[in-house]
This record gives structure tokens, sequence and C-alpha cells, in this order.
């Protein structure tokens, strides 16, 4: 069975999502099954990409949607917003 999920997330890391950002974002989402998509409310790329992601032009306080689609959609998204507020938050 294959379900949705989305999620807000802020960027605060002081450099926005830049290539080490990105890269860790687009190795998680990897890991999963699901399709991601990442959006900025004007844009929306493939969360695997690791160049589409760069193109969002996520600086620091860009409000991000994160939506999944397939088996483990939810669990991605939730993994990859942490990953975002995590790992990447107000460095």
């Amino acid at each position: 069975m294959s379900s949705a999920t989305e999620r807000e997330v802020v960027v605060t890391n002081r450099q926005g999502i830049h290539m080490r950002p990105a890269t860790a974002i687009i190795n998680l989402a990897n890991s999963f099954e699901s399709e991601i998509e990442i959006s900025n409310g004007e844009r929306a790329v493939n969360g695997k990409s690791i160049m589409e992601i760069l193109t969002l032009g996520a600086a620091r306080g860009t409000r991000l949607t994160v939506s999944g689609r397939g088996s483990d959609a939810e669990r991605a998204v939730e993994a990859i917003v942490e990953l975002i507020e995590g790992q990447f938050g107000e460095n």
C-alpha cells in the first residue's frame, strides 16, 4: 500500500542548504524507496537529486515542505525533517 505525507521545516543553518547538507539529504532520501519532493513554495524538486536541491537556494529562514509518496514515505519525511532540524540546525 502506498501512502503520502508531508511536513514543513525551516532552514536554521547559517549557511542554508549548501553542498554538504544537500549531500546528507540525498544520501538519506536514497535510503528509502519512496519518492521524495522538497519545495520552497515556489519550486518543487526531486529530494534525491543534489543538483535540484541546490537550485532551491534555501538560505537560512527558508520554509521548506518535504513530502513523500510510497510505502515508507512517513518514515522518510520524518527522517529528512529531523536531519534538517538537527544536524544542520544553528550551525
